[in-house]
């Protein structure tokens, strides 16, 4: 008993062990490389038909094998041509291993595989329940035909009815397998298609996040730029301040420029400009760019400058004012019946330290930890890309990020950079 058993579950394990495997099949497959599936799902079929063929069950006295189910699961996935290879298998080894009439044996499989390459194409067509009917019909038919034709040759036909409860009995376990393995075959399929669409889906998001965030970024600038075009029209604008506007113009859209170069040139990402940036410049430039958005809103722009005029860091000066503007406007957003806006400076011997505040409606903590994470936003009609997009451009430059919130009373902002000298 204890030597059926195992005998029992090492064939199981032999016939089971394509499935393994069968995932990474599935994508030579679904990429379109039928080829390589079939050979390798001829390999896989092929190996387990020979160890099923070497290491056969002692049933009751009645010596068995179970290699019709590898036979009919490579036939039914592979195709004619692995159904070929796989029963020509069959045959040399049945040769190598010298059993005898082994011409009886070559004129009784023909028939079988006949019946199998029939079936094939119905198969493909039918549901789970009927695949798994069909798959024990078939694997119960080529062990009825080539026994049948094989005795009937060799004159031993009474032979197909000695122990019949036995051969009942290993009918029934063969079913009960091929059952399971075309199951978790069609689940495996199943599960690999779920994966590909949802890999399909995954990257249809990232478009559409892409797409979101380059139309996020771009509008910053633009809406400066507009601003500012329409203050062009002021009757007594003197030509110091047409030079100046026209200067941040001519800026803004060079750095809408630089947003979509940036976004296009992902997948090959080009070196970035690191160069010195001096902190006290930019944050006079951060309140120019911000005051025409900042006066649609009814709000009050304080550019507080360090009183040491060398703090400096190091990093990509458009993508660091891309940051700062998107805070400083998001800020700005956070302002809805006006309010002030405060930006400054100030530094230690080690690090520099750029602070935004607002005294507008302020975030909750859970607010906080989510900022930064796409498609999260505090606005009604925000993506978060934005912000997401400024938080990684000053943890690149190794900056820090600190957020201080209340509800009603305002939020901080603390970016600290290393700093360097010269």
């Amino acid at each position: 008993m204890v030597s059926y058993f195992k005998d029992f579950l090492l064939n199981i394990f032999i016939i089971f062990s394509p499935l393994v495997f069968y995932p990474y099949l599935n994508k030579y497959k679904a990429q379109g490389r039928d080829t390589l599936y079939r050979v390798s799902l001829y390999i896989l079929f092929a190996f387990a038909l020979l160890l099923t063929m070497s290491f056969p069950v002692n049933l009751h006295g009645l010596i068995y094998d179970f290699r019709s189910i590898p036979l009919v699961l490579g036939s039914l996935y592979g195709g004619p041509i692995v159904t070929v290879f796989l029963f020509l298998t069959v045959v040399v080894y049945r040769f190598i291993l010298d059993n005898p009439q082994q011409l009886a044996y070559m004129i009784s499989v023909l028939p079988a595989a006949a019946l199998v390459i029939m079936m094939q194409k119905r198969f493909q067509e039918r549901k789970l329940y009927q695949k798994i009917l069909l798959s024990i019909i078939l694997c119960t038919c080529i062990k009825l035909i080539i026994f049948g034709i094989y005795l009937a040759y060799i004159h031993e036909f009474a032979r197909m009815f000695n122990q019949p409860l036995a051969t009942i009995e290993t009918y029934l376990l063969q079913a009960v397998i091929i059952a399971v393995c075309v199951y978790l075959v069609e689940f495996l399929h199943t599960y690999s298609q779920m994966q590909e669409e949802m890999i399909k889906s995954e990257k249809t998001k990232i478009v559409s996040e892409m797409a979101a965030a380059v139309a996020h970024e771009i509008r910053n600038p633009l809406t400066t730029v507009r601003g500012f075009i329409q203050l062009f029209g002021a009757d007594d604008l003197d030509k110091q301040k047409k030079e100046f506007y026209q200067k941040i113009c001519l800026e803004e859209l060079d750095r809408a420029q630089l947003i979509i170069t940036d976004y296009l040139s992902l997948a090959k990402p080009d070196p970035e400009i690191i160069e010195t940036i001096a902190i006290n410049e930019e944050i006079q430039y951060l309140s120019n760019v911000l005051m025409t958005y900042a006066n649609y809103n009814n709000i009050q722009i304080s550019g507080i400058l360090s009183e040491d005029p060398s703090l400096k860091i190091v990093g990509d000066r458009y993508k660091f004012r891309q940051a700062l503007i998107n805070i400083g406007k998001n800020a700005i957003e956070a302002l809805p019946e006006g309010g002030l806006l405060e930006i400054m400076a100030n530094g230690t011997g080690e690090e520099v330290f750029i602070v935004i505040r607002d005294n507008g409606i302020g975030m909750t903590p859970e607010q906080i930890n989510r900022l930064g994470t796409p498609y999260y936003s505090t606005k009604e009609k925000g993506t978060g890309l934005g912000t997401m997009v400024s938080f990684g451009i000053i943890k690149k430059m190794s900056g820090r990020i600190g957020i201080t919130s209340e509800r009603g009373v305002g939020t901080e902002y603390t970016l600290s950079f290393p700093r360097v000298n010269g």
